[in-house]
């Protein structure tokens, strides 16, 4: 078997294993913990339009998160845990 067939067939068993949910030789996983945004956005008794103008975020984007359309990316979670544990002090530092 030439070189280019065995790395496309290599390839293809790491698909297959990630498919599978076995651990792949070389990799790590971590796993990002997703708030929930309506939850955070209404315990804060907010709109829609008030959540994603007061923190930044396009409403679009919320509404897509809220509705299960796309998930918060990690960085993007990270920023959401933030507003629910000190949504006050993200108000203030992101309106200055």
């Amino acid at each position: 078997m030439k070189k280019r067939a065995r790395n496309i067939l290599a390839g293809l068993n790491t698909v297959l294993a990630y498919v599978e949910g076995r651990p792949i030789v070389g990799t790590k996983s971590v796993t990002v913990h997703v708030p929930d945004v309506k939850a955070i956005r209404q315990h804060l008794k907010m709109s829609q339009l008030e959540f994603a103008s007061t923190y930044r975020i396009p409403v679009g984007t919320l509404r897509n998160w809220e509705q299960g359309v796309r998930k918060p990316d990690a960085p993007a979670a990270a920023y959401l845990q933030v507003i629910s544990r000190h949504p006050k002090t993200v108000r203030d530092a992101v309106a200055k």
